[in-house]
């Protein structure tokens, strides 16, 4: 049985005030050389909702659920909070465990899929913060895997179309849900040559790599699960896309697409009369859900004649909090994997992140941990 002195959530971290906002944006594009006006305008979207972000809330509300959830089943390990890119900071965090005699952390990154943002980065940084504490014989650092198709992350978003589904219908009553009805399976965009090199080389994803066939693959079992509302229960044929959002790079670099709004655009020409946004790279309703989403994408809609209705994240759904305390569990017994629950054929993912996976092509590899060099 492995041993664990606590359990670390790491998340991405937000400002929670208008004087944090800029110093944060700087925080998250650092090295990147994004000029002051760009990150003006992004912060735009902040300002809006008074300079906070809800993602620190949102990480207090999931590290308490967290908490309690781990006591009920009576394993004794307090989980702590550090971010990537604002208070408080892993460097900290971190720092603070090992003061505690917390040396052997169990990492929760508040990301599901495999990427260099979603994943490496935040082993990367894992890495920086023993460095720059001194503590790298000292404190080890493992992570669960990417829970992109663990049942805890997936029964969420089935529930939440299931439900939106009916929402649509109870809305435009005689609505034919297989022609007039579109899903829309919404992530964060990210450039091309990261998303190519998402995942280990060896398993041959090709273009999108492991990024984009493990959000097909989650929204396909999300769409195998939905059955028409009578007695028949026989599967829907609703129609859905894969699309992106939050897109923050040039225009000279490609980015993975379609935009949100730029398919919703083109559905009114194919007698699309409503559709249904599911928010499926994402674990919680920060800013670029509630920004892109609930007002973008909305505003779109609207503007193209088109009800919407979106599905909510699974936040912190008991679905969701004892699907992470299940991958807590299974690296303190040592699960087999093959008793380890997977809802796609592309899982259950690595423990330990495989040489090489999910490189960022312009930065190249630095030092992290809970992988294979490099």
């Amino acid at each position: 049985m492995a041993q664990y002195d606590a359990v670390l959530l790491a998340g991405f971290g937000g400002p929670e005030g208008q004087d944090d906002v800029i110093p944060f944006l700087r925080n998250v594009t650092g090295g990147r050389g994004i000029p002051e006006e760009r990150l003006e305008e992004v912060a735009t979207h902040y300002r809006h909702f008074g300079g906070v972000s809800p993602i620190n809330d949102q990480n207090r509300v999931l590290k308490a659920a967290l908490q309690v959830e781990l006591t009920r089943r009576g394993i004794d390990l307090p989980v702590i909070w550090g971010n990537r890119n604002w208070a408080p900071y892993l460097k900290d965090t971190i720092s603070d465990a090992h003061n505690a005699g917390q040396n052997r952390l169990l990492a929760i990154a508040t990301s599901a899929y495999s990427s260099y943002s979603g994943c490496r980065q935040y082993r990367e940084d894992f890495a920086a913060a023993l460095t720059a504490n001194g503590l790298n014989d000292t404190v080890h650092i493992d992570k669960i895997r990417q829970f992109f198709d663990h049942p805890g992350f997936v029964t969420p978003f089935i529930t939440g179309v299931t439900k939106g589904l009916q929402d649509v219908q109870r809305a435009i009553p005689g609505i034919d849900v297989d022609t007039e009805v579109e899903i829309l399976f919404s992530t964060h965009s990210i450039p091309m040559t990261d998303a190519n090199k998402s995942g280990p080389a060896e398993r041959g994803f090709g273009e999108g790599g492991a990024y984009e066939a493990q959000h097909r693959a989650v929204a396909q079992v999300i769409m195998d699960s939905l059955v028409e509302p009578d007695a028949t229960e026989a599967p829907l044929k609703t129609q859905w896309q894969l699309v992106y959002q939050s897109r923050s790079g040039p225009p000279s670099m490609p980015w993975l697409e379609p935009d949100i709004n730029d398919a919703i655009a083109l559905l009114p020409a194919r007698g699309i009369r409503a559709v249904i946004i599911v928010p499926l790279g994402f674990v919680s309703d920060h800013m670029e859900v509630m920004w892109d989403l609930d007002n973008e994408a909305m505003e779109t809609s609207e503007k193209f004649g088109i009800h919407a209705v979106r599905v909510p994240t699974p936040g912190v759904s008991p679905d969701f909090v004892n699907g992470l305390v299940d991958l807590i569990e299974e690296r303190l017994n040592d699960t087999a994997v093959e008793d380890r629950p997977a809802k796609t054929t592309l899982g259950p993912w690595y423990d330990v992140c495989r040489p090489g996976c999910c490189e960022n092509v312009r930065l190249g590899f630095k030092p992290a941990v809970a992988g294979m060099a490099p």
